[in-house]
């Protein structure tokens, strides 16, 4: 979709929309002249006020051509109002047949361009959708909106090119995580984003055998079970100008399929497998965010590639595996994948880029669900300036995280009688268990965070800013950390 700013209205819009705040109707006739008392007339039958996303649709003949006037309801004009408004307003218009939205605030009072453009930057998050596998969609069905302009006198178009660079790379992610398993695997992965290197990204590929070389043990016991080769993909984004700058390291985990292997998960529900990479995900949006605005940070993004499958060759419960680390890990349940995938990945982080901090994102834990739902991410840390620099970005961005505790007493449930570790420390804390398990990878001085997205990747129903499906977190998160605490 295209968002545009002008200064005034453009003739060919044949959608007119006017920004109301909470109460704000009696600006109405500056702003729409003639047609404020029927507009005003329709609010009160549809009982608005202005509240936040809600909107009253009306028509008028203007110019000698049918029209649809709305009125859109930014609550309070906040910037987290402005962008659940202008994401309303695209997922009211988007198959509605518009096409062209011409969008007032005058009738808002004074906004801000910040809030302008948070406005502009929840429309545009809330046109993505994946239609390509879909071949007998209706004419209703289809999108028609496809430019949306925003009449403002502030000048946005600085703040609009970071923000439409940070949408692109959640788009990205959305598109990483909704295409299925037999399209986006380890090996297509790495080619999808291989789209970065031309915003100046530097790409790093390891396969099974340079792995294997270095001793990943424990990332190659997951992918042994799968025909689909394992990769590591690192990004790099230098926007400092010194190469010896030290990066901010980000680990996603990249389970492009998950079927839990001979730990075979049940068979409903399953096909929402795929999105087991959305740690991977999000690492990879998050880059072309970077790259995308030029930020002035050095930041290695790595994700750890493989298909989790049960053949004849899968790795089996109580196997044991030797980490690159040197630590062994007992296999108790081939399910518990992703904190093999992570601690490998890690060690090699630290190893090659010597990283002050690194923060990894995993899809990682069922428990997670049952903790938090759909509502936060979960976050752990060995640090607490970190963690409340996180949860500070997260509130920010709109990507909320909610901090869970570590410590040695949930150590002890990973302690293994014949390795060093257990993968699973049993039923229960086993959100907090698998943290402790990364932990355990984590080199001294390193400062660490471990996210786990597991409830927030995927939605079941439309959210403020996307459709059902993939959501995109995480990225607005990171790239709110990166400019607040890493940009120099």
């Amino acid at each position: 979709m295209d968002i545009r700013f002008a200064a005034s209205r453009s003739p060919q819009a044949d959608t007119l929309v006017y920004a109301v705040k909470t109460g704000g109707l009696e600006l109405l006739p500056a702003a729409a002249g003639d047609m404020a008392g029927d507009m005003a007339g329709a609010a009160a039958l549809a009982r608005f006020a202005g509240e936040c996303g809600g909107a009253v649709e009306t028509f008028a003949t203007i110019d000698g051509q049918a029209r649809r006037i709305l009125l859109l309801g930014v609550g309070g004009a906040s910037e987290a109002d402005m962008e659940k408004a202008g994401a309303a307003l695209t997922g009211k218009l988007l198959t509605s047949g518009a096409k062209s939205a011409s969008v007032s605030f005058e009738a808002a009072g004074p906004v801000t361009a910040e809030g302008v453009v948070r406005f502009a930057l929840g429309a545009e998050l809330r046109s993505w959708r994946i239609d390509k596998y879909r071949t007998k969609l209706t004419d209703k069905q289809k999108p028609t909106l496809d430019t949306v302009e925003i009449v403002s006198g502030a000048d946005c178009a600085e703040l609009w090119t970071r923000s439409a660079a940070v949408a692109e790379g959640v788009k990205f992610t959305r598109e990483l995580v909704a295409e299925p398993a037999n399209v986006i695997y380890p090996e297509s992965f790495v080619e999808r984003c291989r789209a970065l290197e031309a915003l100046g990204v530097t790409f790093t590929v390891l396969d099974e055998a340079e792995m294997a070389k270095l001793g990943m043990g424990a990332l190659l016991g997951v992918a042994q079970g799968s025909v689909r080769a394992p990769r590591l993909l690192a990004m790099e984004w230098n926007g400092t100008g010194s190469p010896d700058a030290t990066p901010l390291v980000l680990v996603g985990k990249g389970v492009t399929f998950d079927t839990g292997g001979i730990s075979i998960k049940p068979a409903a529900g399953m096909e929402d497998m795929k999105w087991d990479m959305g740690g991977a995900g999000a690492v990879a949006g998050t880059m072309r965010a970077l790259a995308g605005r030029k930020a002035k940070a050095r930041v290695v993004g790595i994700c750890g590639l493989v298909e989790n499958m049960p053949d004849g060759n899968a790795q089996r419960p109580g196997d044991v595996v030797t980490s690159m680390s040197g630590q062994t890990i007992e296999v108790i349940n081939t399910d518990a994948e992703g904190r093999l995938v992570l601690c490998d990945v890690i060690t090699w982080a630290q190893r090659t880029y010597k990283p002050r901090v690194l923060i990894d994102l995993a899809t990682l834990t069922g428990a997670m669900l049952v903790a938090l739902g759909n509502e936060h991410a979960g976050l752990f840390s060995n640090d607490d300036s970190l963690a409340d620099d996180l949860l500070a970005a997260g509130k920010a961005a709109g990507d909320p995280l909610w901090r869970f505790p570590l410590g040695d007493a949930y150590d002890k449930q990973i302690d293994s009688p014949i390795a060093d570790m257990k993968n699973t420390g049993g039923r229960f804390a086993g959100s907090i268990t698998a943290a402790q398990f990364i932990k355990r990878f984590i080199d001294e001085g390193v400062k660490w965070a471990h996210l786990d997205i597991a409830g927030m990747v995927w939605a079941d129903k439309p959210g403020a800013t996307w459709d059902k499906g993939a959501t995109g977190y995480g990225v607005r998160l990171l790239d709110r950390l990166v400019a607040d605490r890493f940009e120099a």
